[in-house]
């Protein structure tokens, strides 16, 4: 164990190093885990995301068809509010990394390499790591809709290893992303002659506020198995950049929308078109895959439970199952605190990733071991 170990805080620490915020080329961080899956079966899936920026996600699989898949994102958010080097992959005395995608997702990333990697050759497993999941799920969207290795080795579930504190998460919500733009006409302020576009987006943006606080008090649009039980409705308001003297020529905010299996989006869909057609808002949306839930009784939820030691439970946020539910049943479960995630601080326990990796070999084993009853299915 002391040698995988060893192994997992090596990997994670290299791949921490390698900026991949969403933004950026992820190709250094691909080639980094091609390196380390020496004796897989490797599929690169090459493409450019909409701003034409070079990416790849990669398949790997060993052993025999199905078995189970371990997912995660290669990906990071960006280093909004570091002090100290967000690449560093400082370990400090506690034995606890800090560093950018540490926790969310590298080191889990890594943990379950290891993982496969240790586990016997006979034992069926696959890898599927994506990128773009912060941002579009565009990667997931390729290995679901594109990878020719996924359909040949057909994985009979797959272990989406985000940060959970290694609790099964059988479902969680999904984003419809809304960009809505008010234009205006630009001049200097002082000469009258312009049209400042904030001043369409304010009262659309005041109808925005209503569903906010709709979402917080009617239990049509909430989910109690979830918390909260409310949906996220988040706003981000971008002038491009205006200076204070000059009327403002577009004006853009952004938001995003999440919701559960069980709630229907279609009341907040139709609020927020009514609001933008009468404050002249141009809005586009743009939509993950269904919400991903599987029944507390599945076999693949049973299965993570018995392993785990802890009760199923769902999450408010999102991870690439929405997108790889396509091709097997989902659970969320990974090393690593979701609450470090997307802060300044991000950081991740070694003694955390590496109880990780017997964890995922026993889910591997026990799945090997259900395969010829297809329990999965």
């Amino acid at each position: 164990m002391q040698d995988l170990t060893r192994a997992v805080t090596d990997l994670a620490a290299d791949l921490v190093r390698l900026d991949s915020r969403s933004f950026v080329s992820n190709r250094p961080v691909a080639d980094r885990l091609v390196a380390a899956l020496a004796g897989f079966e490797v599929e690169r899936l090459d493409y450019l995301d909409p701003a034409g920026t070079p990416k790849t996600c990669l398949v790997a699989h060993r052993g025999p068809a199905g078995g189970i898949a371990f997912s995660g994102h290669m990906d990071t958010v960006p280093d909004t509010g570091w002090q100290d080097d967000p690449w560093s992959a400082r370990i400090d005395a506690q034995g606890v990394m800090h560093g950018l995608g540490t926790a969310d997702m590298k080191g889990p990333v890594a943990a379950a390499v290891i993982a496969a990697q240790a586990l016997p050759t006979g034992v069926p497993v696959t890898l599927l790591i994506t990128t773009d999941e912060e941002t579009t799920k565009q990667g997931a969207r390729q290995i679901a809709q594109q990878s020719q290795l996924v359909k040949q080795v057909r994985p009979a579930g797959i272990l989406v290893v985000e940060p959970t504190r290694l609790t099964p998460v059988r479902g969680h919500r999904s984003h419809i992303a809304f960009t809505c733009v008010a234009t205006g006409v630009q001049a200097h302020s002082s000469t009258g002659r312009g049209y400042n576009a904030n001043w369409d987006l304010a009262p659309f943006l005041m109808d925005m506020k209503a569903i906010y606080q709709r979402l917080r008090t009617d239990p049509a649009l909430q989910d109690p198995d979830y918390d909260p039980v409310f949906s996220d409705f988040n706003v981000v308001v971008d002038n491009h950049g205006a200076a204070v003297n000059v009327t403002v020529p577009v004006a853009t905010a952004r938001i995003k929308f999440r919701y559960s299996a069980k709630v229907d989006p279609t009341p907040v869909l139709q609020a927020v078109q009514e609001a933008a057609a009468r404050a002249r808002i141009t809005v586009t949306e743009a939509r993950e895959g269904f919400p991903p839930e599987l029944p507390a009784d599945h076999p693949f939820v049973r299965l993570c439970v018995q392993e785990a030691g802890a009760p199923a439970t769902t999450a408010p946020y999102g991870t690439d199952a929405s997108e790889l539910q396509a091709i097997a049943p989902c659970v969320v479960l990974g090393p690593g605190d979701i609450g470090v995630a997307h802060t300044p601080h991000e950081a991740v326990r070694l003694a955390d990733l590496a109880a990780a990796i017997p964890l995922f070999q026993r889910l591997a084993t026990r799945m090997a071991e259900a395969q010829p009853t297809a329990a999965m299915a």
